[in-house]
């Protein structure tokens, strides 16, 4: 077997957790902008879903940095929701903040593993 068809079991079936939170990001973003015409929700909601999108295809795809852009992706929501969450103590951020920290969990153990 040749390394580049070789992938770490670290990272292996990552990326539909990836896919899935560059879904939520990204229509949580959207869904902020109907609602509220926020236009920096939809900007961070689509960049952020861009980032775990991106990961998610790097990992699908064995190309490196995958799980790095999805632990990227994590950290910037994470810098975003957790404040938010705690003095606003509202549905929406606090939800986002449960997706960060899954995300940082999930690729940050995975980013771990890998080195």
């Amino acid at each position: 077997m040749s390394n580049a068809q070789y992938q770490e079991p670290s990272i292996q079936g990552l990326e539909l957790p990836s896919y899935i939170l560059a879904a939520l990001t990204a229509a949580g973003g959207a869904v902020g902008y109907a609602r509220t015409k926020s236009r920096p929700s939809l900007i961070a909601g689509t960049a952020v879903g861009l980032l775990y999108g991106l990961g998610g295809y790097r990992i699908a795809n064995n190309e490196p940095y995958g799980v790095e852009l999805s632990l990227l992706a994590s950290i910037v929501l994470g810098g975003s929701a957790f404040p938010r969450a705690i003095r606003l103590r509202k549905p929406v951020p606090i939800m986002l903040s449960l997706f960060a920290a899954y995300g940082l969990v999930t690729f940050g153990d995975a980013f771990r593993r890998t080195l």
